[in-house]
């Protein structure tokens, strides 16, 4: 079985590269963040002719996550369980669905901004309450994981350079202390493989030729329960779909499972 996440940037603005690219890896479960699009705007029939089911928490503008998959799609939950909102609204930014023998999570984390703006210890609150909602699938007996764009590098091993990070959120001390406190719930970071280069980033920011000069962050994670890491084949990073015109500034992340 294969499942991925992937941060598209717009689902509408990568629809071709979308398809293409879930016919050619073959992918069964696929969990998706930033759709930027509405429900009803999703491309479910398109989707449809593929052979894959969607379910999808999305409102438009910035946010919006879905569970793609062809290996069945069942037991839905929209939105994170005591998700302790925004300015008073609680952002489209988890979605669980169990797929065959697995259960996943497609998250996409708050991204903090700043160090001392709201929205950062809105974060923090976010991954206490993503904590909280999957301790007891974490403890299963069920391979669970846990994908998505979580905005953290674990490590100053996943940024191309900490020292340029020095004061932004994204490697500060309390989003990794945050990160450690869900894996102890019972969940193991799948670290992936590259396809180039030493370090496994999936994030590139457009400006800068960050992509050419391979100036990345590992910020998209898979974190597995142990039944689900004990079944992992394979792990890597389609670094290839970061290329081209109109590609997502994040690339895909892989893992391949015998269950």
């Amino acid at each position: 079985m294969r499942i991925a996440t992937w941060n598209v940037n717009s689902i509408t603005a990568r629809l071709p590269r979308l398809l293409a690219w879930l016919e050619s890896s073959g992918t069964d479960v696929l969990c998706l963040q930033e759709a930027k699009t509405t429900a009803e705007q999703f491309p479910t029939d398109e989707l449809t002719k593929l052979g894959y089911e969607s379910a999808v928490h999305a409102t438009g503008r910035w946010n919006g996550v879905a569970v793609i998959s062809r290996a069945g799609l069942e037991d839905v939950v929209k939105g994170l369980p005591g998700d302790p909102g925004y300015d008073g609204v609680q952002e489209p930014r988890a979605i669980a669905a169990t797929c065959g023998p697995i259960r996943v999570w497609s998250v996409y984390v708050p991204n903090g901004r700043e160090v001392d703006h709201p929205h950062f210890a809105y974060k923090l609150q976010w991954i206490e309450a993503l904590k909280a909602a999957v301790a007891g699938d974490a403890s299963g007996s069920r391979p669970f994981a846990v994908l998505g764009d979580y905005n953290i590098a674990p490590t100053d091993e996943d940024v191309y350079d900490i020292a340029a990070f020095e004061g932004s959120t994204h490697v500060t001390p309390a989003e990794r202390a945050a990160l450690t406190e869900l894996r102890e719930s019972g969940l193991t970071d799948v670290i992936p493989r590259p396809l180039k280069y030493d370090h496994p980033y999936t994030y590139w920011d457009y400006r800068q030729l960050c992509f050419p000069k391979n100036r990345g962050m590992r910020i998209d994670l898979v974190y597995g329960n142990e039944p689900f890491t004990k079944a992992v084949k394979d792990s890597y990073v389609d670094r290839e779909e970061r290329k081209g015109k109109g590609a997502s500034d994040h690339a895909p992340v892989v893992v391949d499972l015998d269950v």
